[in-house]
């Protein structure tokens, strides 16, 4: 089982999925804000999706050979923005991250890189760096974030490779890079960070990384594996980025396997190897194969201007909903978010990045408890209680959402006081 789908005491099983709905096997009906992490814009068994796969199924499942429809989901995504110019797939996003990485040191003859503390970008030993630092190690001895091991084995080299940012001090964030800058071989970004507490970057801070990189030849790398879904164009152009490649996975494979590296034809010529050897290497078994090339050009066809319009409005009525249910009922809980995502935060303080959404001890029990309360109110969240919408979904699924979260939130904290007096 994979451990992001793992809670106590048990997780349900899922049976089968109708729209944005997952039927357990115990036959529950859940509304599903979970949507696979994120991965299912169109919820599940989205009818276009299973059309387009089960024709390319008639003509086999995977080649050691191109396939045109790989063609055709790369013009999907240079059609949306002019910065995803050229792609090259990959199975996963933390593949896609991997390989912008790579590409980014060979492009630029330098190691190290820089990434912002509490990010997540995929499992690969230098973006995990300060994942998950807490308060006890999460400054070095100059007060700045410090470089913390996620997994045990990690190297010391890595650590001392990856420089950590601050996601909510621009001015901070803006001397490190002055002082690194030079050193840097690329800055990974998500102005939309999930683990760093589901609130927008500043413009001030992502002004603060894009002056940085054009000032000392550092490659921009965009991690929208998530946050694609805010815009039709993706994240990058709403937070004034420019990036050199940007990472996608998720919404982009209609709920099947996928990652892709995209970027200007000159920064993806790293991976050139139609000439001989290229100066990073990126393949893989199952890349581009035709079943996540067809699901994913569907999901991106049916997933149009208007339908972004609609989702993000959807995303704005929920969280509005929510913080005037917390307001009435006198709640000291908040909901941050942007477009379609959302995510519920404890306690009266402003949650602006990832120290201000770390959740100490009491407030990561009560976060689980509220997670099982929603369950057993038939919707499902991630288990830090972050949630996305679907196309299928209307005004009815928010208001509900909305109205059981207030409700479930009021409860458990009044519970906990009550216990506490």
């Amino acid at each position: 089982m994979r451990a992001a789908s793992w809670f106590q005491p048990h997780p349900p099983y899922a049976a089968r999925g109708e729209g944005c709905w997952v039927v357990d096997i115990d036959g529950r009906r859940l509304l599903d804000c979970a949507n696979n992490f994120f991965s299912l814009i169109h919820g599940h068994a989205f009818g276009p999706v299973l059309d387009a796969v089960r024709e390319a199924m008639t003509k086999g499942t995977a080649f050691g050979m191109p396939t045109e429809s790989e063609i055709l989901l790369a013009e999907a995504l240079a059609a949306r923005s002019p910065r995803m110019e050229q792609t090259r797939f990959c199975n996963s996003g933390t593949e896609a991250v991997l390989a912008a990485v790579k590409g980014a040191r060979a492009l630029t003859g330098r190691h190290r890189i820089a990434k912002f503390e509490g990010c997540y970008h995929g499992a690969y030993d230098w973006v995990e760096v300060s994942l998950d630092p807490a308060p006890a190690n999460w400054d070095d001895e100059n007060g700045n974030p410090a470089s913390v091991r996620c997994n045990a084995g990690t190297p010391d080299s890595v650590l001392r490779e990856t420089v950590v940012l601050p996601y909510d001090d621009p001015q901070r964030c803006a001397d490190i890079l002055r002082r690194e800058g030079r050193s840097l071989a690329a800055v990974i970004v998500d102005p939309h960070a999930s683990r760093a507490g589901t609130v927008p970057m500043t413009k001030e801070t992502a002004t603060v990384v894009q002056a940085a990189c054009r000032r000392d030849g550092i490659m921009l790398i965009a991690d929208e594996v998530i946050s694609f879904r805010l815009s039709f164009e993706g994240a990058s152009p709403l937070f004034g980025l420019e990036p050199d490649l940007v990472t996608t996975a998720k919404i982009i494979g209609g709920g099947l396997p996928i990652g892709a590296v995209s970027g200007p034809a000159d920064r993806m010529s790293v991976f050139d190897h139609s000439t001989g050897k290229p100066k990073v290497s990126m393949g893989g078994t199952f890349s581009a194969n035709p079943l996540s090339m067809a699901a994913g050009l569907a999901s991106l066809a049916h997933y149009c201007q208007s339908a972004v319009d609609r989702m993000n409005g959807l995303g704005d009525r929920l969280r509005q909903e929510v913080r005037n249910g917390f307001a009435k009922a006198g709640v000291a809980a908040t909901v941050t978010g942007m477009g379609s995502l959302f995510r519920l935060h404890l306690g009266p303080d402003e949650v602006t990045g990832y120290r201000s959404a770390f959740a100490n001890a009491e407030k990561a029990k009560l976060t689980r408890r509220i997670h099982l309360a929603m369950l057993n109110e038939s919707i499902l969240l991630t288990p830090n209680c972050s949630g996305a919408l679907s196309t299928p979904m209307t005004g009815a699924e928010v208001l509900s959402i909305a109205d059981k979260l207030v409700h479930v939130v009021e409860r458990e904290l009044s519970a906990r006081q009550g216990v506490a007096g």
